[in-house]
């Protein structure tokens, strides 16, 4: 796994009114963070049964963090993936050796299929966030990051982070947890995928309505894991919400002044910032996780003669 850098620009700390610094996991091995927690999750399984390889259900980055580790492992890996998952996405699991079994998110469902092909096979079942060892994992950029600012001479006095599953952000809030327990950490979301800022608001889990769309398909999950919501309970400060045109201007500020590519889903935490930040974080010292890049050709491009 890479080191991946910490990114800043004059004019992102003047559209957000702090001064920001942006981890770029999106220039991690597989173009997101979830090869963290696949490759710490698979090398907990034990020699004599890595045979029958691993099963993972997944909208792509962890589907390809998965295929990775299970080929630098020698294990093979089937992955269960929606019809309608980003072709560059899918090319990156079978880049790697991986199966892909397609299923319609509108009248499926991927736990139970990618259950039972794992029950069949005798696989292991690999998944994306609600697991103490995917949470450890995803939880490596925190001190990471918190490293690197210690590096510069900074400390965060917040930290924004998209949240799906909740596995990145709670393995990170356990992270500063130990190395800066003083930076207030956020979830970011899309709108009609808030569950985590409802969530954290009402003290208990909260599901998403059926039906919604957004293009962060990298985030998109009905509700926080029961080990997530448990750590995130007790150490996120609260939610915030973007919309896919935010997400979108995000990957937009992300290629003019950082030179990086993201996906939608993978900058809310930048667009939460470009939109405007609450009062109390203004004029603060603001750490962003971009935590992916997996985004096809034609999009993006659309994305960045679109405004």
């Amino acid at each position: 796994m890479r080191r991946t850098p910490v990114l800043r620009h004059d004019a992102i700390d003047a559209l957000a009114g702090a001064r920001v610094f942006v981890k770029a996991e999106s220039l991690q091995e597989t173009g997101s963070f979830k090869i963290r927690g696949a490759t710490n999750r698979l090398l907990q399984i034990p020699a004599a049964q890595r045979a029958a390889g691993v099963v993972a259900f997944s909208s792509g980055n962890h589907a390809q963090g998965v295929a990775r580790a299970a080929r630098l492992l020698g294990m093979p890996a089937l992955i269960v993936m929606p019809a309608d998952a980003p072709a560059v996405k899918a090319d990156g699991v079978r880049a790697d050796g991986g199966e892909i079994v397609f299923y319609d998110p509108d009248t499926e469902n991927r736990e139970e299929i990618a259950a039972r092909i794992a029950a069949e096979r005798g696989a292991i079942l690999v998944p994306s966030y609600d697991d103490f060892d995917i949470i450890a994992g995803q939880g490596s950029s925190g001190l990471e990051f918190a490293a690197q600012m210690a590096e510069a001479g900074e400390t965060m006095d917040t930290l924004l982070c998209g949240a799906g599953g909740g596995g990145l952000i709670s393995g990170v809030a356990l992270a500063l947890e130990g190395v800066s327990p003083q930076t207030r950490i956020w979830t970011v979301e899309p709108e009609g995928y808030d569950d985590w800022a409802r969530s954290l608001a009402s003290g208990r889990i909260e599901a998403n309505a059926p039906g919604r769309r957004s293009v962060c398909d990298a985030i998109l999950t009905p509700k926080p894991g029961v080990l997530t919501f448990t750590i995130g309970k007790r150490l996120l400060s609260g939610g915030l919400v973007v919309s896919d045109e935010e997400a979108k201007n995000a990957m937009r500020v992300a290629f003019r002044y950082l030179k990086t590519v993201v996906e939608p889903g993978g900058c809310v935490a930048l667009a939460a910032a470009l939109r405007g930040l609450p009062e109390s974080m203004r004029g603060g010292t603001v750490g962003l996780l971009v935590t992916g890049g997996n985004v096809d050709a034609d999009f993006y491009a659309d994305v960045l003669t679109t405004a």
